[in-house]
């Protein structure tokens, strides 16, 4: 599906930010602090008395707010009530194109994308505090240098020349719980023991243990590593290790991401937390290390709103795809007639 979506991303969305982990970070902030449980409300608990973090949570609200923070806006992680009205209007417009086509029962390149909302901070990125990834080590350029993608090469030979994502892989972590312009839905279930993080794009369902697992065996390694949580308080703290090295950590589509894919290492370890504030909100937060790719640790920190009518639907990325062999099919023809014309003319 993203093989096709290449051409349509630069017109399709409108970009803005979030609260950050520093003094410096809020300065200049219209909204200085992340959401916090308000006053009297009490957090839900299942029947077996975990803290109940259940529910439809989709991203599709972050969908404008790029991972990297734009240069102009500094450490400031909120925009001002101007710009936001520059952007609110954008995004109106945008919104309303997709209804007029709706309307007239046609579907045009916007439909690629879930319907847009106004971003509420300058960048995905909280620390460091100028919202920017931190620089990757020469060993992560070599292996980033590596990665395949339909999004920075021309030339395709096989399968290892596209991204795990071309590839109905996976997006990997951290990608698969940011937002993008598609399949935004994320699910949260609860069992005795358990908490199941059900992603729609690409369908994977993230089992993460509880109470004190032993860790997994360091010689297993997985497309979405091996994760273990505990509670700090109501807060869910999930520390995710054992990957196998052959995700990105960044999506190319998404807004603010490198135009190269971020290679990730076997030593990279996520931890997230999972803060409810309220009945509909959350504050999600994920600090990623990887000492053999990257140079120093980033947070990313956004508001997450539950809609339990969200509908999640299958990713059907497999059947009947022949992007891949096509590209590769088609490339392979196009360097035979350079190669003959180059021919010709000797």
């Amino acid at each position: 599906m993203n093989l096709t979506f290449k051409s349509l991303t630069a017109s399709a969305v409108a970009a803005l930010m979030l609260p950050g982990l520093s003094a410096a970070a809020e300065r200049g902030a219209a909204n200085p602090s992340a959401p916090r449980a308000s006053q009297g409300w009490q957090h839900p608990k299942t029947p077996w008395g975990d803290p109940d973090l259940q529910g439809t949570w989709p991203i599709s609200h972050l969908m404008s707010v790029p991972l990297q923070r734009p240069p102009q806006y500094g450490e400031r992680l909120y925009f001002t009530e101007e710009e936001l009205a520059q952007q609110r209007k954008a995004i109106e417009a945008q919104n309303q194109r997709y209804a007029e086509e709706s309307a007239e029962g046609r579907i045009g390149m916007g439909h690629w994308v879930e319907e847009t909302e106004p971003p509420v901070q300058t960048s995905l990125i909280v620390d460091p505090p100028n919202g920017q990834l931190p620089p990757q080590t020469e060993v992560g350029k070599q292996m980033s240098a590596r990665m395949g993608s339909d999004w920075n090469r021309e030339v395709f030979d096989s399968v290892a020349d596209f991204g795990t994502w071309n590839r109905c892989i996976t997006r990997g972590l951290p990608n698969g719980m940011f937002p993008n312009p598609y399949n935004n839905g994320i699910q949260i279930l609860q069992a005795p023991g358990y908490v199941v993080i059900n992603m729609e794009m690409i369908h994977e369902a993230r089992i993460v243990p509880l109470g004190g697992m032993p860790p997994l065996d360091s010689e297993v390694k997985q497309w979405l590593g091996a994760s273990r949580g505990h509670w700090e308080g109501n807060t869910l703290v999930v520390e995710t290790t054992n990957f196998n090295g052959q995700t990105s950590m960044t999506d190319v589509p998404t807004r603010g991401s490198p135009i190269d894919p971020r290679a990730s290492s076997t030593s990279m370890k996520i931890v997230e937390r999972f803060e409810r504030t309220g009945d509909d909100t959350m504050t999600y937060t994920v600090t990623i290390s990887d000492p053999v790719t990257q140079t120093a640790d980033w947070t990313v920190r956004v508001p997450w709103k539950r809609d339990d009518s969200y509908q999640l639907f299958e990713y059907a990325c497999h059947e009947d795809n022949s992007a891949i062999r096509n590209f590769i099919t088609s490339s392979r023809a196009k360097r035979a007639q350079e190669a003959a014309a180059a021919q010709k003319k000797k």
